[in-house]
């Protein structure tokens, strides 16, 4: 006879399903959360059981706390987790429009593959698609930026394969940002910076405060206000011999975000909460210099841009996501019903720009010009049922899970002004024209099941199951199958076996696009557009991978806490830019999707023409190992030291690539390097913090494996001219090591101060070869995701705790 087990109470704060904390010692993976941060938090990430302790989960899991986030300094959730985890790494830099919107990847592998979920829900992702060459090329990614840190009780971040549980994305793991739900109290924080270079300074201010709605329900409310100044990492431009180029640095970039979590106990079985954020970003990312020669046929452009010209590609970005939920207790099932909807919208334009077909036309002469616009909108609605039962001859609780969800998601680009289409179209990045403006959809149904029990007392067993239906790319079907064994209280194995998907992504069906440079042009065509059909392209297909994880987590003495992981990950079918295409069959295909190219074009070299679209061209082979420890070293009324280390050995290989229509590779030697040697072979971190009374002192140290990449030559005194899409030089990022300090000092129980330096010791990534920078500026390359090209950074940090 099968019966339930008694349901535990429901949470008097409401929040999302199955989020409880209980107070007890830390004991979690990656840098440690310290005993000071209020004890350890009940996973809700990975498993569909109730009450799960991270150090008892059969998968790998880093728990990241608000105060480990502000420790580090930096003004946002992307860049603090880059310099907590070693599996997680950060671009170089980036280009064009792709430089104005965050992304981070996970085990070496696309933004596109990991999820993001917060409070257990799916995020929206960004609209505004990464489109230049390099790693992250055609991602649209999660913007966890957008997301106000001030907001942030702790993250969990899941390293394995988890589709069957999640769906789409979640290829080398889950993000789960947890909010906060206190319905008391006020935090401020202030974050001044800037770098070692004197420039790019940043300002953060963080407030969040909680309050009780009556004696059932609670609110609380964050907001942040972040701005960055540009930085200026540029070599001398070649033409000029000066500085006066400012193309590689970090955008300046203004943001306001703010959340709203609520919940009210409608009886004591039945929980309401919603959930609200909206972020705006303004963002200015410089595009190459304009010699004033090149206005001499245009004397009113000339006029008012006597020394020439910079142009500034802009964003300005609105982004916000509402959910409200009901969830309870039911005939002993925990169930939660919920409806999430989120959008980001992306005004795309150009500062300080110009229009030449316009001006000669008309006489106007247009600087400020709105270029493109995206809109990315996600509506979803779940589901969810848990019991745990206990059944007659069986020893052990059986906790059955299952649920249905429903996702609509649509994508719109829109047309230009007529300022940024007319012609060739406005300078740096031409308009988005009417023929490759459009608005787009489809609909998600699915099902998943999650069975989890233990075989012995100390043998876990976890099997989940998911199927999808989406309309536009068809069927796909999941599964995933956990264990953990505890042979000791010291010892215990654990492993996983799953496959996994990310369905391709609206923008990268749809999206299209014209990226101008003073002696080029590069074009990303949709995949189903009349100019990427006549060159042989296909509709898209899912990416589909195999997981396999096995670990080991062992207390070899008391109070060392160890944990190993290694994992192999095969990706098939990855998306990416394929069928590239130069020069005269370039020209043809960008004239069919009605893009007209600058005069003086016909004179450029083919390899300075290029255009491209969306396909599934590769399969890779990712394998890895995550190892993570944590030791406290006790020194009496001299204070605590935690030490810790985390390490992360990342290697992916091509085992497989897609033909064209001709026989030939659709990918180059520089596109291969993209996909398996863009990300640091090998991540390091390893330090300790002192803490005695008032003081507390951490320092860490980063160590960046080596990054290698396949560099363009260019010709021309000014190495103006690509020299060829075909022959590369192959360029090693030697391994780096960054060193990172703070200090803080408590001056009572409201108030504490921090003074702290990321990289103290101002290193920087390699420098490119002269030969292989366009103009000769591009000092860094930017397509890896090894050490950050701004180099040391220096700040100090108010708290104030009411």
């Amino acid at each position: 006879m099968m019966q339930a087990r008694a349901a535990p109470t429901p949470d008097t704060t409401p929040g999302p399903a199955h989020a409880r904390t209980v107070n007890a010692p830390v004991r979690t993976s990656g840098r440690p959360v310290q005993a000071a941060d209020a004890g350890e938090t009940i996973i809700v990430t990975g498993t569909r059981e109730i009450g799960k302790k991270a150090r008892d989960s059969v998968a790998p899991i880093d728990i990241v706390s608000a105060k480990q986030i502000s420790e580090t300094g930096q003004p946002n959730l992307r860049q603090a987790l880059g310099l907590l985890l070693p599996s997680l790494t950060l671009p170089t830099g980036g280009f064009d429009t792709g430089a104005l919107t965050s992304v981070f990847s996970l085990r070496g592998l696309s933004p596109n593959e990991t999820l993001v979920l917060v409070d257990g829900k799916r995020r929206h992702t960004t609209a505004n698609l990464y489109a230049d060459g390099g790693p992250q090329q055609g991602t649209t990614p999660v913007d966890i930026d957008m997301i106000p840190l001030a907001a942030i009780d702790h993250v969990e971040v899941l390293r394995d394969g988890a589709s069957a549980q999640y769906g789409s994305d979640a290829v080398a793991g889950v993000v789960n940002v947890i909010l906060k739900k206190q319905n008391h109290g006020f935090n401020a924080q202030s974050i001044s910076g800037i770098t070692a270079a004197k420039d790019g300074f940043q300002q953060g201010v963080y407030l969040d405060g909680g309050a009780k709605l009556g004696a059932r329900g609670f609110m609380h409310v964050s907001g942040d206000f972040v701005h960055q100044d540009h930085t200026y990492r540029s070599a001398p431009d070649l033409r000029t011999g000066t500085k006066i180029n400012k193309l590689q640095g970090q955008p300046e970039q203004t943001r306001e975000s703010v959340a709203i979590k609520a919940g009210y106990n409608l009886t004591d079985d039945i929980q309401a909460y919603a959930l609200a954020t909206y972020a705006h970003r303004h963002a200015e990312a410089y595009q190459n210099y304009r010699l004033p020669g090149s206005l001499t046929n245009y004397p009113a452009y000339a006029a008012i841009y006597p020394r020439g010209y910079s142009p500034l590609e802009t964003i300005d970005e609105n982004d916000w996501e509402v959910t409200a939920g009901v969830k309870g207790i039911l005939l002993g099932w925990n169930w939660d019903l919920s409806s999430v909807y989120g959008r980001d919208y992306d005004a795309i334009g150009l500062k300080d720009s110009a229009n030449f077909a316009v001006a000669r036309d008309t006489g106007r002469t247009p600087t400020t010009i709105q270029a493109q616009g995206f809109n990315d909108a996600q509506w979803s609605n779940t589901f969810d049922l848990s019991r745990a039962f206990h059944v007659s001859g069986w020893p052990h609780s059986i906790n059955v899970a299952g649920g249905a969800t429903y996702r609509y998601e649509s994508y719109s680009v829109g047309t230009g002004s007529p300022d940024s289409t007319y012609g060739s179209g406005s300078d740096a990045l031409a308009g988005t024209n009417p023929g490759n403006a459009g608005n787009y959809n489809r609909d998600v149904v699915g099902g998943y099941i999650d069975v989890a029990t233990h075989l012995l007392k100390n043998w876990q067993l976890d099997l989940a199951g998911r199927y999808e239906h989406y309309t536009d790319v068809g069927d796909t079907e999941t599964g995933k199958v956990s264990t953990r064994y505890d042979a000791f209280k010291w010892l215990a194995f654990r492993a996983t076996l799953s496959n996994g998907f990310h369905a391709p992504t609206l923008a990268q069906e749809h999206y299209s696009s014209l990226t101008i440079s003073p002696t080029a042009a590069r074009g990303l065509i949709a995949a189903n557009s009349p100019g990427a059909l006549a060159n042989g392209a296909a509709q898209l297909k899912p990416e589909r991978s195999t997981n396999a994880t096995g670990g080991i987590i062992i207390e070899p003495v008391k109070n060392l806490h160890v944990t190993v992981d290694v994992y192999q990950i095969n990706l098939r079918d990855q998306i990416l830019p394929g069928g590239n295409i130069i020069g005269n069959p370039a020209r043809s295909a960008l004239a069919l999707n009605g893009f007209t190219l600058p005069d003086g074009s016909d004179n450029w070299a083919d390899a300075s023409l290029s255009a491209n679209w969306f396909a599934n061209v590769a399969s890779t082979r990712t394998q890895g190992l995550d190892l993570t420890a944590t030791y406290p070293t006790r020194l009496g009324n001299v204070g605590t030291i935690n030490w810790d280390v985390a390490i992360n050995l990342n290697r992916t290989r091509l085992s497989h690539q897609a033909d064209g229509t001709t026989g030939r590779p659709l990918l180059s030697a520089q596109s291969i390097a993209y996909l398996t040697t863009a990300y640091p072979r090998s991540k390091i971190i390893f330090g300790g913090r002192f803490t005695n009374g008032a003081w507390t002192v951490g320092v860490h140290e980063i160590r960046y494996g080596q990054t290698t990449s396949e560099l363009t030559y260019y010709t021309g005194a000014a190495n103006t001219g690509a020299l060829s899409n075909s022959v590369f030089l192959p360029f090693r990022n030697t391994p780096k090591f960054i060193t990172n300090l703070d200090i803080t000092y408590r001056a009572n129980r409201n108030w504490s101060f921090t003074l702290g330096a990321d990289n103290i010791f101002d290193a920087r990534p390699s420098r490119v070869p002269d030969k292989n920078r366009y103009l000769g500026v591009p000092q860094y390359y930017m397509s890896t995701s090894q050490l950050d090209m701004n180099g040391g950074y220096y700040y100090l940090r108010a708290n104030l705790t009411l």
